[in-house]
């Protein structure tokens, strides 16, 4: 039997190679949010669709939602269905930037933080998951949905 978490990290681990590191751009916490985008610009929703269907963002490994065109979708942490209708655009961002700020127990990886993390992968270690610019797409898809 696979292990979500197993699969999870080894993409990771392959997608690590393909983002370069770079110099993260300061962010602010106001209570659960990260309320100010990343950029200073909105993101894309078509860009940021497109990274949660596809399999190396890892999105759907663990999560489902309205995303009929994959067949497999994970089933180990909430549908990301109506996710627009239960938190903010704040919120969303800080879940993706840092999730184990709100659960420290979650198994989400932190997808932008790199400091004071452990249990990180050779090819992770001092660089982020996702750019800056990649977040900003996906919250700004995950924001529209709503249902």
């Amino acid at each position: 039997m696979v292990r979500p978490l197993a699969v999870a990290i080894t993409v990771l681990v392959a997608l690590g190679n393909s983002v370069s590191a770079q110099a993260l751009r300061p962010y602010a916490i106001v209570g659960e949010a990260i309320p100010a985008s990343l950029t200073g610009a909105p993101g894309d929703v078509a860009r940021g669709r497109a990274l949660v269907v596809d399999r190396t963002s890892t999105c759907i490994l663990c999560h489902s939602g309205p995303f009929p065109e994959q067949r497999f979708q994970g089933d180990v942490a909430p549908s990301l269905a109506g996710t627009g209708r239960r938190w903010s655009e704040g919120e969303i961002r800080l879940r993706l930037v840092d999730a184990s700020r709100l659960n420290a127990a979650t198994i989400m990886p932190s997808y932008y933080r790199i400091d004071g993390l452990s249990r990180v992968g050779r090819a992770w270690q001092s660089k982020p998951i996702l750019t800056a610019e990649q977040i900003e797409d996906i919250v700004a898809y995950l924001v529209t949905l709503r249902e």
